[in-house]
């Protein structure tokens, strides 16, 4: 009966729990039913938005991070998503990250390239 007992507990608390390479291979699924258009409200149903819990205990938000910026004619949203593949280190940092800019409200593109070229392009101060 304890032994039952101890593999439904231990089995409960695994609910939920992903490595951090099933979240990111999640991701980047995700990332191949966007288009550019799409309202920010649609990237956000279509990427999620739930706190994942990986097998290693740590928190992953979706997105991760959520940045602002804005010129005078355009406000961009970067909604940076964990989308490594091979991860090094203990850390996530901005290369295991793709962000999804948002422009205006509206998916514009998305990888660290398309978002320098807005950089330069709008004269972002980041």
């Amino acid at each position: 009966m304890k032994t039952a007992f101890f593999a439904l507990v231990m089995s409960l608390s695994l609910i939920g729990c992903s490595s951090t390479d099933s979240i990111s291979s999640q991701n980047r699924q995700n990332m191949t039913g966007l288009y550019t258009g799409m309202p920010r409200q649609n990237v956000l149903a279509s990427m999620g938005t739930n706190t994942i819990r990986s097998a290693d205990g740590r928190l992953i938000n979706n997105p991760y991070r959520t940045e602002i910026y804005r010129s005078p004619r355009h406000e961009f949203e970067l909604l940076l998503y964990f989308t490594a593949e091979n991860r090094r280190g203990d850390g996530i940092t901005n290369d295991d990250l793709t962000p999804l800019v948002i422009m205006d409200g509206k998916l514009d593109g998305w990888g660290w390239s398309y978002w320098n070229t807005l950089v330069q392009k709008y004269e972002l101060r980041l």
